[in-house]
């Protein structure tokens, strides 16, 4: 029979009590998030907000049980891959991706370190390759779309221009989100009485030239949710003007600031919410590839109309959208 001194049993409980502080300590430190952003823009920022406070209703707090490592290129794509390499080297637990760039270049940097990546901000996953599909993630990787739901953006144009036929939109031909969403609007357009009419842009020195090139081709113009266009808006804006085509957008922001005419949206901070959700899932286990990406609802699109806009385009708001309870000054 062993036998157990005071001394030595009193050694074993301090060992013990020691292991045990240490294996909770472990447990309990804060899960790194690492977040990948384009640049510092409010529709990308309110994603991130989005993002947090999901996680934050999920159970993970910040500072207490997450800390996150954000980052941004200023828009930059060719910095992309250093970024990702920065993020990557600070071993996250998860990472974000905010935009179809900046997810697209950590898929391939990430695909075998087991990080997983949570995209949001992207329009169309299936089309830039992120998943094989709407249904399912792909191996350590899915996320929220921002897919915009585009008929009841043209059935509003209507509304804001009557007997509006023809409905132009610029697009940036190098981007992936861009030539999606152009498809997605040509599909739409033939079951709403729009006839679609696309230009392409590739720089924002070129703005002014190509919206010009509509001139007497288009009867509203569309802005959409482009890494080009959108820090663009302002030339864009004055673009349409010139050329006496009222404008609207995929960003609320702009319709407040005087610049966009009307937007039918998507909030911002849903799609992070969105993404939020997913996150908590694959940090609570569940692996990507079985969760499918997540589009906006219709519920998680807002209008709004700006009078300020109105009268710069020198238009009047149609009987249609009087009573819509969305104007803004």
């Amino acid at each position: 029979m062993v036998q157990t001194t005071r001394a030595g049993f009193n050694k074993a409980l301090v060992a013990g009590a020691l292991l045990t502080a240490l294996s909770t300590s472990v447990w309990a430190d804060p899960v790194k998030i690492a977040i990948a952003n384009f640049g510092d823009h409010p529709q990308l920022n309110e994603s991130i907000t989005g993002f947090k406070k999901e996680l934050t209703r999920q159970g993970f707090v910040e500072g207490k049980d997450v800390v996150y490592e954000l980052s941004h290129t200023n828009f930059d794509s060719t910095l992309l891959p250093q970024m990702i390499a920065k993020l990557q080297a600070g071993k996250p637990k998860l990472m974000l991706t905010i935009t179809t760039p900046v997810s697209q270049v950590a898929k391939k940097a990430l695909m075998s370190s087991g990080i997983p990546i949570v995209f949001s901000v992207v329009t169309d996953p299936v089309a830039a390759k992120l998943t094989p599909s709407w249904d399912k993630g792909d191996t350590g990787i899915t996320g929220s779309s921002d897919l915009q739901d585009m008929a009841a953006v043209m059935q509003f144009a209507h509304k804001l221009v009557p007997n509006s036929k023809r409905f132009g939109m610029p697009y940036n031909p190098g981007e992936a989100n861009d030539v999606a969403l152009l498809e997605k609007v040509k599909q739409t357009g033939t079951t709403n009485d729009y006839q679609i009419v696309s230009v392409g842009v590739d720089n924002a020195n070129d703005v002014q030239q190509r919206i010009a090139s509509l001139k007497g081709k288009v009867d509203v113009l569309y802005n959409p949710t482009s890494n080009l266009l959108q820090p663009a808006t302002p030339a864009v804006s004055a673009a349409a003007r010139q050329i006496g085509v009222p404008l609207m957008g995929a960003d609320p922001e702009p319709v407040h600031k005087g610049l966009v005419v009307a937007a039918v949206a998507v909030r911002y901070e849903k799609v992070g919410e969105n993404a939020g959700k997913i996150a908590a899932r694959i940090l609570k286990g569940e692996d990507p590839k079985n969760i499918a990406p997540m589009k906006p609802t219709l519920a998680d699109h807002e209008t709004v109309v700006s009078r300020t806009a109105l009268k710069a385009f020198k238009m009047t708001a149609p009987a249609g959208i009087a009573d819509c309870k969305c104007f803004v000054d």
